[in-house]
């Protein structure tokens, strides 16, 4: 067999992934096995392949494709999210600049457009996770807007508001103005920034007097409806009743009374803006202001801002501070830094505002999904640090704003037969809804020409939330095989910064739907950060390409790369060298084949030490496996990969595979052989779950397989039982050999030139291991004697003192000036740090780590004076 010399990813990666397509090791229906289930986290239909992608994915495939060996009815569903802020802003950009608005179309043109440009861009991301080698079963593609995933949603939302769970209320929001639609809480991030604290004077009508207002938003007085103080406040007590004039805007207006104003905050006077601030709305409620709105959706200002109309708010902010300042209504500036809500859509800067929303009531479900994480641990977060974070959220839950003011999206199903903002029905086909909307206004004679659908789309993850029920159906068919085989699923893979948005929702649904769990466990990911520790980000530059990273390192060396270091929960430190790591353990597999495939194989017997060596390889073989299971148990992913790295670099490449090597030239005999390829192939599976295109490829070539015999479906290994004391055994002749090759380094003595080796045996060693150790040593004779041989050096192992005569073999004079020189210059370091250790007032004021560094110097020292005095004496 003509075996390449070196291994070529690109040759491999696609040729195995057709064949394991065509022959559809991906695809899954339901059947007697037990199911083994995964659903993707659905990346955004506008998303490309990041880090973040390639992390999350990888290790979804390390458990899928480990389950289908196990046996299991392995299925692993993908899919893309709709992704409505995101997708309409790449639509309007894309029509931007040819020249045409979104405010020019229609609602169907618009969505004509949308669907256009998800056709041509929605399916890049999954095409780029196949490069990765991700079996998913792609015959299961789903797409949040489907028109089954639609019809799901949509009747979601119509039972939710009969239930009475869904309710339209006019209420403070997050807006984002650069998206122009409303966002939820969680879908805010604050961030600290630098900005001022201003001090406004607004004089108190029918006197010389000035009360001071201190603002972060001055722009926002042209929308002052009152000034209101502590009832407590005795410095305020005399302007009860009394009325101020608003600078600029020119507006009268009263100082009210509310305990919610701090006195020790600012100057302890505050400015009532309802319309733009959650608590002076609440206070303008109480007290019955009038509410004033000085923004358009885009934050620039509308009429009510005066000279200042059109322009944005914060170019706004700085024109009117100049003009207070002109006026002589600004008394001071000073630095501030506080809070800003930020979008995470678009990073634009939140702007509070009221408006007529959609909202879900969210304390009745979040009770069972609470419940089910810290209580009765039928779901589990992995790692579980993760508990009282989700305990925090749900505690303090709010009820979910629900509606966006978008086209693309699925739209609210709510019809207006009249017009009060409350004469409408909910319904899931306008069918129905003009039966509902007959019955509810008292005339028959409605069409549905006379019904107006609401503008709004449902927020995204109001579609992502079902998302573990509707990829099966059961949210319109509950009953049907696909739900009752497949839910709930195994584990997710996600990252724990949609802990709130997605994870807790999902469970959310999954009790409220189906009455159980959505999953069993929840594999929370690290963020991938750079070596500085920044988070991975295009605007940073600080994230690689990651299709150029697999056409660099091949998949298989990316996979290996990423999981190195990918503890659960915590951020992984990406660097490029990792997957340089994975190339060369993928080369260094190749070159274990290769060396394998290359012996001549012949009738003979088999040697006592590579009989040996194969006895303890399967028991060290069952000893990882056992290791690996449990990492697997604990989620411990980048864990069970580095066991298997070890055990397949070190003690198979290494260890095994000199101990059964023939001399050179030599052919091997057969029983060797055949017992090294069946140990090479239980090797691959272990193996296959990180690195599936090499270790398919190598499977393929060690024998004619048929399409059932591929890799990707051969049985995992059974744990079985190990002698742990023929491993130590090993351990105990691993260190003899590695003695002997130390000083045949140390000494140059050349490999080829065999040596004798006395041994000291306190430790009454069985001699059983003495071929391996003569092999793999160049090692004519091992003697066990009573005293320590002449012009020899030496080691320990436990009590035994093993020598290796040096007379003929090397320089004795010149060896003995340098361990002479060695044991000098080493008594001369004790005596310095003996010193320092004797220096009373060193040992009482030096850290307790340095005092302990130093007497460990003083051991070691110890112990090498007394190795180097032996090694003199025996050559002397």
């Amino acid at each position: 067999m003509d075996i390449p010399s070196k291994y070529d990813p690109q040759s491999v990666e696609q040729k195995w992934y057709s064949h394991w397509m065509q022959h559809g090791y991906f695809y899954s229906e339901p059947d007697h096995r037990e199911p083994y289930t995964i659903v993707i986290p659905p990346p955004n239909v506008t998303g490309v392949l990041h880090m973040g992608h390639m992390l999350n994915n990888t290790l979804q495939d390390v458990l899928i494709r480990r389950a289908r060996m196990q046996g299991r009815n392995a299925c692993w569903v993908p899919g893309t999210d709709h992704a409505s802020i995101a997708t309409e802003a790449k639509v309007v950009a894309k029509l931007a600049a040819e020249g045409v608005s979104k405010a020019s179309l229609t609602r169907e043109e618009f969505l004509n457009h949308a669907w256009e440009w998800t056709r041509e861009y929605g399916g890049v991301i999954l095409e780029q996770l196949k490069k990765l080698g991700c079996s998913c079963d792609w015959k299961r593609t789903k797409f949040t807007m489907d028109p089954d995933m639609e019809a799901s949603v949509i009747s979601v939302f119509v039972d939710l508001f009969r239930q009475g769970l869904i309710y339209r209320g006019y209420r403070m929001v997050n807006w984002d103005p650069q998206a122009k639609t409303t966002l939820s809480d969680e879908e805010v991030l604050y961030e600290e920034k630098q900005g001022f604290l201003y001090h406004i004077a607004y004089p108190v009508e029918g006197s010389d007097e000035k009360v001071v207002i201190a603002t972060t938003r001055p722009e926002t007085l042209l929308g002052d409806t009152a000034v209101c103080v502590n009832p407590e406040d005795e410095r305020y007590g005399h302007l009860k009743g009394k009325k101020v004039r608003v600078p600029i805007c020119d507006r009268v207006v009263p100082v009210i009374q509310d305990s919610y104003v701090t006195m020790d905050f600012g100057t302890g006077c505050l400015k009532i803006t309802p319309a733009h601030d959650e608590n002076d709305y609440k206070i303008g409620q109480q007290h019955g202001l009038e509410i004033i709105d000085i923004f358009n959706s885009d934050a620039t200002l509308n009429e009510y801002g005066l000279h200042y109309k059109g322009m944005d708010r914060f170019q706004a902010r700085k024109a009117m501070v100049k003009e207070l300042e002109a006026e002589g209504y600004l008394v001071k500036t000073e630095a501030y830094t506080n809070k800003i809500g930020t979008s995470e859509r678009t990073g634009a800067v939140i702007e509070p505002r009221l408006s007529d929303q959609w909202f879900l009531k969210m304390k009745d479900l979040a009770q069972p999904a609470m419940d089910a994480v810290l209580e009765s641990g039928d779901v589990s977060l992995v790692p579980s640090k993760f508990d009282n974070t989700y305990r925090h959220w749900m505690e303090n839950i709010r009820d979910w704003n629900i509606s966006r003011q978008l086209w693309w999206g699925q739209r609210i199903p709510a019809y207006y037969y009249g017009p009060g903002k409350n004469q409408f029905v909910v319904a899931a086909t306008v069918e129905e809804a003009i039966e509902l909307s007959r019955a509810e206004s008292g005339n028959p004679e409605l069409q549905p020409a006379d019904l107006r659908q609401d503008e709004d789309v449902l927020d995204t993850w109001f579609s992502s939330w079902l998302w573990p029920i509707s990829v099966f159906g059961g949210i319109l068919d509950p009953e049907n095989e696909e739900v009752s085989y497949y839910y709930p699923t195994s584990d997710l893979v996600t990252a724990p910064d949609i802990l709130f948005f997605w994870v807790a929702r999902m469970i959310m649904a999954g009790y409220h739907f189906r009455g159980e769990k959505p999953f069993k466990t929840v594999y929370l990911t690290g963020l991938v950060r750079d070596k500085q520790r920044r988070k991975m980000s295009k605007s940073l530059g600080n994230s690689p390409d990651a299709l150029e990273l697999i056409a660099q390192y091949g998949a298989d060396g990316v996979r290996v790369g990423l999981l190195l270091s990918a503890p659960a929960g915590n951020d992984l430190l990406f660097e490029e060298s990792l997957c340089q790591q994975g190339k060369n353990f993928s080369n260094k597999v190749w070159n274990a084949f290769r060396l394998v495939q290359g012996w001549e194989v012949a009738a003979l017997p088999q040697p006592e030490e590579a009989r040996l060596g194969i006895k303890w390889y399967r028991a060290r073989f069952m000893k990882t496996l056992d290791e690996i299971e449990g990492h697997y148990a604990k989620y411990r992913i980048s864990d069970a990969l580095m066991a298997t790295y070890r055990l397949i670099w070190d003690d198979f490449c290494s260890w095994l595979l000199e101990s059964v090597k023939p001399a050179y030239g030599a052919p091997i005999d057969r029983t060797t052989y055949e017992e090294v390829i069946a140990i090479f192939e239980d090797n691959l599976k272990l193996l296959h779950p990180f690195m599936p295109f090499l270790s398919e490829e190598i499977w393929q070539l060690m024998a004619e397989r048929k399409p059932e015999e591929a890799l990707i479906v051969a049985p995992w290994p059974e744990q079985a039982s190990f002698s742990q004391e023929l491993l130590d055994a090993f351990d105990f002749a691993r260190e003899v050999i590695s003695g002997v090759r130390t000083i045949r380094k140390e000494k140059q003595i050349p490999f080829r030139e065999g040596v004798s080796l006395y041994v000291l045996n306190e430790e009454k060693t069985d001699p059983e291991w003495d071929v391996l150790i003569r092999k793999l040593t160049n090692t004519t004779e091992i003697h066990y004697t009573d005293q320590a041989p002449e012009g020899a050096l030496s080691f320990r192992v436990k009590s035994n003192e093993y020598y290796l005569p040096l007379e003929g073999v090397v320089d004795l004079g010149s060896e003995i000036e340098k361990i002479e020189e060695e044991l000098s210059y080493t008594r001369g370091f004790l005596t310095s740090v003996q010193k320092k250790l004797s220096n009373k007032r060193f040992v009482e004021n030096a850290p307790e780590k340095v005092v302990a560094l130093e007497q460990k110097k003083a051991a070691d020292a110890q112990a090498r004076i007394e190795t180097l005095e032996k090694s003199l004496a025996n050559l002397k």
